[in-house]
């Protein structure tokens, strides 16, 4: 079983970057495919980005295209979120998650089995 913590969340202003890290422990990394996932207050948990378990496949919801960078590094396993030009919007708890016995788990909610805590990300206006 893996276990997931995050790190990197704060308060920025719109416009600027913040770059999250999740580290993970207790499972051969590599065999994980891996996601971002965010939640806003009164909202559903909503999907960021995927990686696949190479890296060499990635996906992201479409409003963060262009801005979010998802990457991993499975000899620290790492993998990270690099978010540029924040906004507002972004604003929510970011959960990582992992998905056993995948290459590549995508969108679905249901293709994670573990989660991390969450870091909190505030971008004001």
């Amino acid at each position: 079983q893996v276990q997931l913590v995050e790190s990197g969340g704060g308060l920025v202003q719109a416009g600027g970057s913040l770059k999250l890290s999740c580290a993970a422990s207790g499972g051969t990394f590599s065999r994980y495919a891996m996601g971002w996932f965010r939640q806003a207050p009164g909202k559903e948990r909503e999907f960021v980005a995927a990686i696949s378990r190479s890296g060499g496949s990635t996906g992201y919801v479409d409003s963060v295209k262009d801005r979010f960078t998802i990457s991993r590094v499975n000899a620290k396993n790492t993998v990270y979120l690099q978010m540029n030009s924040l906004k507002p919007e972004d604003t929510a708890v970011y959960y990582c998650a992992a998905g056993s016995d995948r290459y590549y788990s995508g969108d679905v909610r249901s293709n994670y089995d573990y989660w991390g805590q969450g870091t909190q990300v505030t971008v004001s206006s």
